[in-house]
């Protein structure tokens, strides 16, 4: 029997009235006392308990289909596949590796159609039906190798996105480029002559550098991140871009907002960065996408901040500066003597402790001195010019926390 037709109506009341419950109990409370397929019912619940922070709008619709065997790791959230369809908008789109189809949906609402293409036929059948109910009439389907399809095409596209696997043999994890299928570095020339946009979705822990290197003429590379988490890194390509030096886009996404800081390496090599002889009164630590993309230097250059050491990534001053794309703490006080004054500090024994470039990490940090994680006040480790040193903080809150 198809997926499709084990979800039947029976099947869809049973999986809205217990989208809350336990799977495990459900399994046992509902053995033998129903007529349809209860395993693949429960996995439907358990799918969408676990899409329902990632892709909400999905889970809102209770017609959709969700896989059960697949893991939702790599699959692009909501957040993260709607700013990306901003990005780009035209005729044609082709979805090279579809999977989950988050981003074959969101990209194409900008697009007057689109091309779905994935391998995996299982996962092909459950996207084919939902972009169906989702984009009636929007969507061819391709199974199958797409790299073939596409080699074969006579049309040049708007755009190809691709996001090759990055699961090797024993669920290993990859992350070059060359590693992952399909392999874009080797498709790349063949790609970039039938499209006039392309747009790959790489691991978070890519090179960037190295990337600019193996991939001719990318117009800018985007580090996304989502609540200070890095989830993707984007590498662009356009065909009448006028770059000639790639742009290093770094954006943190919030709800339906988004914090963006833009640079190039030039400009990051070219930056000499002052290293404060004292720690001010304020500790600023740029956000996780910024942190990726390597703007080390030029950060604290565009907001007159000094940094603590040169290989501590904090940055300080004396004063508060507004529109910060990071984290601000003001230093209470240093922390000179632990073992006395953690305690008299910490009296609750919970703290948020930080650490970079510091002797010990968070973890050894919190064993040594038994802190769990809590409270509202900051333990904060790191080099300066002076050593190690370690500050009692508190976080300033402002718009671009």
């Amino acid at each position: 029997m198809s997926i499709e037709g084990k979800y039947t109506d029976d099947v869809k009341k049973f999986v809205q009235d217990h989208l809350n419950d336990d799977p495990a109990q459900l399994l046992l409370g509902y053995a033998g006392k129903v007529d349809f397929d209860l395993r693949f019912a429960v996995q439907q619940i358990k799918a969408r308990q676990k899409a329902k922070s990632k892709v909400p709008s999905w889970c809102e619709n209770e017609n959709l289909i969700f896989p059960v065997s697949l893991s939702m790791e790599q699959a692009s959230s909501e957040l993260t596949a709607r700013y990306k369809a901003g990005l780009i908008s035209g005729g044609i789109m082709a979805d090279l590796t579809g999977g989950l189809g988050v981003d074959s949906y969101f990209l194409s609402q900008k697009f007057r159609s689109a091309v779905y293409c994935e391998r995996n036929k299982d996962l092909f059948d459950i996207t084919k039906h939902n972009l169906k109910i989702l984009s009636p009439d929007k969507f061819d389907f391709v199974f199958g190798d797409s790299m073939n399809w596409f080699n074969n095409q006579q049309e040049v596209f708007d755009l190809v996105f691709i996001d090759p696997a990055r699961r090797g043999e024993g669920n290993q994890k990859l992350y070059r480029l060359e590693d992952c299928e399909p392999d874009v570095m080797a498709q790349w020339d063949g790609l970039k002559t039938k499209s006039k946009a392309i747009l790959v979705k790489a691991s978070p822990m890519l090179d960037i550098k190295q990337a600019l290197q193996s991939l001719s003429g990318l117009a800018k590379v985007l580090v996304l991140s989502v609540k200070n988490e890095v989830k993707e890194v984007l590498l662009f390509w356009s065909a009448s871009s006028l770059e000639s030096v790639p742009q290093i886009e770094a954006i943190d996404i919030r709800n339906e907002a988004s914090i963006a800081f833009s640079f190039t390496f030039e400009e990051e090599e070219n930056t000499s960065n002052k290293i404060a002889e004292e720690v001010g009164q304020y500790l600023y630590e740029p956000n996780a996408a910024i942190l990726k993309a390597g703007a080390f230097k030029i950060f604290g250059q565009r907001f007159g901040l000094e940094k603590i050491h040169p290989n501590s990534h904090f940055f300080t001053g004396n004063e508060v500066v507004g529109q910060v794309p990071g984290r601000v703490f003001e230093i209470h006080s240093e922390i000179k003597q632990p073992k006395k004054e953690i305690r008299k500090l910490f009296p609750s024994g919970k703290a948020n402790v930080l650490t970079r470039n510091y002797s010990m990490s968070t973890d050894e940090l919190k064993r040594k001195f038994r802190l769990k994680d809590g409270g509202e006040d900051f333990l904060i480790g790191s080099q300066t010019a002076k050593g190690f040193q370690l500050w009692h903080c508190s976080r300033v809150k402002g718009e671009s926390e």
